[in-house]
């Protein structure tokens, strides 16, 4: 049923999580949601880990279908003004590599919601301005220049630091804030108003993915190199508590800051404490922290990244230099169908990261303001914990909008896996992916994980 997002400042809601870490069968994990293909059962061993080889394909994802609806209903409610929406996504900066998939899912979510007719009879417009990083003011002068254009909602920042700089800025003027890949638990507890939502997951989750998966691929010991800001500290306490609640230490912890060009001193201390694994929690920093450690001998076997650098690197290292590292991502893999839909918007696209994230939260904006009969940020934000729960199963806009303009409840799933929110506008479900990377230094699919908070 449309429920009403409370607008007084929110309060903690982590205290005490359950978080029911479901991991599937293979050689790390224990037994719940079967993969679609479990590859080969043998595992390597390297400098004391061992862990699976990696599977074909991705995991069972979201088991919701979409509605063959036909020709969408009209709406009853027109609009005197289109949905006008931004977006706050990195073209520059250390995380520009997220950019193209989170624009893209964007994109492609925009053009559905076009061709089903648009939101209260007018198309929605998108406005797209770079994020940037911390070490610049672009996101203030972008966010800024959005709503001096009457932007409803700004999709984005992709990084959890640079929405910090602008949270207050955008959720103050009364505009809904909707991020497809912030993950420092801080929002969680943010006085936003009831106007900031993600689609990706607490780090408090990926944390405990991480930490948990390290342990059970046979670590003892784990080294940190972390980069020092709200993502990277918040994720390195989380992956700190799992990985020693299984019963490992973390024997370093190094930090450095976004801009730092020389990593020689944090490299020397983690590789000094001689651990069985390292976690490389950094933007793209790791391009130069990477051929640092595996000078200096570190297996790549050895390495864990994270969703800040589990990137595309087939044009920076020489062949085999990350071979049999493993990296996380939040959400479900992208399958080949979204993949082709995703290359209509950006035929370059290489990299597929929040892209399911991105697309879901241009749907969910638009079906709110759908059933809220509105286009002002708060009227939007009172209905997007409504229209993703306890209706009817519907997975893309069309299918979605026919239900409301047909006086349904809806419960939107999406590309990135179930949506469900917590009264704080976080994910309460999601899954987060573990990929390994491969002779060219790019990486496939091995599991996925199902987590609750």
């Amino acid at each position: 049923m449309i429920s009403v997002h409370p607008g007084a400042p929110r309060v903690a809601k982590l205290t005490a999580l359950g978080i029911g870490v479901a991991l599937l069968a293979t050689a790390c994990g224990g037994t719940s949601e079967p993969a679609a293909s479990e590859g080969s059962s043998s595992a390597t061993t390297t400098s004391g880990i061992s862990c699976p080889a990696p599977g074909e394909g991705a995991g069972a994802g979201s088991t919701a279908a979409a509605v063959d609806t036909g020709a969408v209903p009209e709406t009853k409610t027109v609009s005197d003004t289109p949905l006008k929406l931004g977006t706050l996504l990195p073209t520059t900066g250390s995380l520009a590599f997220l950019g193209p998939p989170e624009i893209a899912g964007v994109g492609l979510g925009l053009k559905e919601i076009n061709d089903a007719g648009g939101v209260l009879g007018k198309p929605v417009e998108v406005i797209q301005r770079d994020s940037g990083d911390t070490k610049t003011d672009i996101a203030t002068q972008s966010v800024s220049d959005l709503l001096g254009q009457g932007v409803s909602g700004i999709i984005g920042a992709a990084s959890s630091g640079v929405s910090k700089t602008v949270i207050n800025q955008i959720t103050g003027a009364g505009v809904i804030q909707f991020s497809p890949a912030n993950t420092s638990p801080d929002f969680t507890t943010w006085d936003d108003k009831g106007l900031f939502w993600r689609t990706a997951p607490s780090d408090v989750l990926q944390g405990k993915v991480l930490g948990n998966y390290m342990a059970t691929c046979g670590a003892q010991t784990v080294g940190m190199i972390v980069l020092n800001d709200a993502y990277g500290t918040g994720l390195a306490t989380n992956i700190k508590s799992a990985f020693e609640a299984a019963g490992g230490q973390v024997v370093a912890e190094e930090l450095f800051n976004e801009g730092d060009s020389q990593f020689s001193s944090q490299i020397d201390k983690v590789i000094a404490a001689k651990p069985d694994a390292i976690a490389l929690i950094t933007f793209d920093q790791a391009k130069s922290i990477v051929p640092l450690l595996t000078g200096k001998g570190v297996d790549p076997t050895q390495m864990f990244l994270v969703d800040g650098n589990t990137s595309d690197y087939s044009k920076d290292f020489d062949p085999g230099t990350l071979k049999g590292a493993q990296g996380t991502i939040p959400g479900t893999f992208a399958k080949d169908d979204f993949k082709k839909s995703l290359l209509t918007v950006d035929p370059a696209l290489k990299d597929f990261s929040y892209a399911g994230e991105s697309y879901d939260a241009i749907n969910l904006i638009a079906l709110a303001a759908e059933a809220a009969g509105s286009v002002k940020g708060p009227d939007i934000a009172a209905q997007l914990k409504g229209v993703s729960e306890e209706g009817e199963k519907c997975m893309n806009f069309a299918s979605c909008v026919t239900l409301l303009r047909e006086g349904k409840d809806i419960d939107y799933d999406g590309k990135s896996g179930p949506v469900t929110f917590s009264d704080a506008g976080d994910p309460t479900e999601a899954y987060i992916g573990i990929y390994e990377y491969q002779e060219d230094n790019t990486y496939t699919p091995v599991k996925e994980e199902f987590g609750k908070l």
